[in-house]
């Protein structure tokens, strides 16, 4: 069987299962989860051998230090993966909910309830962890999952899924319920894309390139989960010691993932004050930092001068821009402009400035006094997620499992017709 002919049989078996899961209990699928979660633990060291053989292959390759820590499983990163499962045991479930009801003067009663979206494929770089979560999510939402890691974590994404498909399949659900392309030829991405009928929604997961890509040649819908070029801006009323905790938190807790800052915008009237201790703190960790002319006037010549383009860049590294601006509109217009509406941060005393930062801001998480690293499903309370979608449709933010219904209208008669 050539590789198109069986992407289409992996296809056709996802869209019978779903029909399969879509009809599955709470208590039917939370059972399976907690078969999941118990499983990841169990196999752990299984995992964790498979990974080591990643981590060995991306060194050979000369993958950087932020993102092997991407690609990087220990034994608490895979007790996490089984945590996030567990929790969605606890979360209601996202199919069959009414949203809306209503009687017409026909009597006609019209009810709005969630459903599963169907099929999903899901394509995505680095992180292993991923594979876990998408599978936990789409399976409580009732969806069928396709997924299609990257390269640099086959081996992990392997030992994975088959502890997980392993759990499927001695719960009789259907194996297409979880399906993992396997092959390492990027044209199976280019192959599924074209899947339209049989798959139902595509959600890309990873750098610029991949994303538009997947947009440029998908016949099918896509949820993009864009990068985070995330900002935290520094107000002239700020408290400047949690500023401090903030920006530190912000940039060096996980420099490798989509919701660490890569901007920092501070206001030119405290920057004397703030500056000076925060770049030698940041100097001191290994960060790298690209400034405006102003903003070495104040830090001298250990940083290097910004270019346009560096304000767009996400580095996913210990590598950060820094930019002096004179009032908080300018910071707000920054963001807009050069942001990607991930997540983006003001640290204000002045609640006039708060709430004009949140208004004004246009992305999909917006904070006041607080770290960009909250933007994550689990930290919200969604349990694990998708993906931070960028996008402005109904899915927008850490994607969990209300994002990955859909609806349908369910109409009750008794006898009517139309006139």
């Amino acid at each position: 069987m050539n590789l198109k002919n069986e992407l289409i049989s992996l296809a056709r078996g996802a869209q019978k299962a779903s029909r399969v899961l879509s009809a599955l209990s709470a208590g039917e699928k939370n059972n399976v989860l907690k078969g999941m979660a118990r499983a990841l633990l169990r196999e752990k060291k299984r995992i964790l051998a498979s990974n080591r053989a990643d981590l060995r292959a991306a060194r050979e390759k000369g993958i950087s230090g932020a993102l092997l820590d991407r690609l990087a499983l220990n034994e608490a990163r895979v007790g996490e993966m089984s945590q996030g499962i567990f929790e969605l045991t606890k979360l209601a479930d996202p199919v069959g909910r009414e949203l809306k009801a209503w009687r017409r003067p026909n009597k006609l009663v019209i009810r709005k309830v969630s459903v599963p979206i169907g099929v999903i494929a899901i394509i995505y770089e680095s992180r292993p962890n991923v594979t876990a979560d998408c599978i936990g999510l789409c399976f409580k939402s009732g969806n069928s999952v396709i997924l299609r890691g990257g390269s640099e974590a086959y081996n992990s994404n392997k030992a994975i899924f088959a502890v997980l498909r392993g759990v499927i399949k001695k719960f009789g659900v259907p194996e297409g319920a979880v399906n993992l392309v396997s092959t390492r030829e990027r044209k199976a991405v280019d192959l599924l894309l074209g899947l339209s009928g049989l798959i139902d929604l595509v959600i890309p997961r990873g750098g610029e390139g991949l994303i538009r890509r997947v947009t440029r040649k998908s016949r099918i819908p896509v949820i993009k989960h864009y990068k985070g070029v995330c900002h935290v801006y520094v107000d002239e009323s700020a408290d400047l010691n949690m500023a401090e905790i903030i920006c530190l938190n912000a940039k060096l807790q996980r420099p490798g993932v989509c919701n660490a800052m890569e901007s920092l915008l501070v206001h030119k009237d405290v920057a004397a004050r703030f500056l000076p201790g925060l770049v030698r703190k940041f100097i001191n960790a290994g960060v790298q930092i690209k400034g405006c002319s102003f903003s070495r006037r104040v830090v001298g010549r250990k940083i290097k001068l910004a270019r346009q383009i560096d304000y767009y860049t996400e580095y996913l590294d210990l590598k950060l821009s820094l930019k002096l601006v004179g009032s908080l509109a300018e910071a707000i217009e920054h963001i807009n402009k050069y942001g990607s509406g991930h997540s983006d941060a003001i640290v204000t005393e002045d609640s006039r400035s708060a709430d004009q930062f949140l208004k004004g801001v246009d992305s999909a998480c917006v904070y006041v006094n607080a770290s960009t690293r909250f933007t994550d499903g689990n930290q919200f309370g969604l349990g694990a997620e998708i993906g931070i979608s960028t996008d402005k449709i109904h899915a927008r933010g850490p994607m969990g499992l209300e994002e990955l219904t859909t609806y349908k209208y369910q109409i009750v008669g008794n006898g009517q017709i139309r006139e």
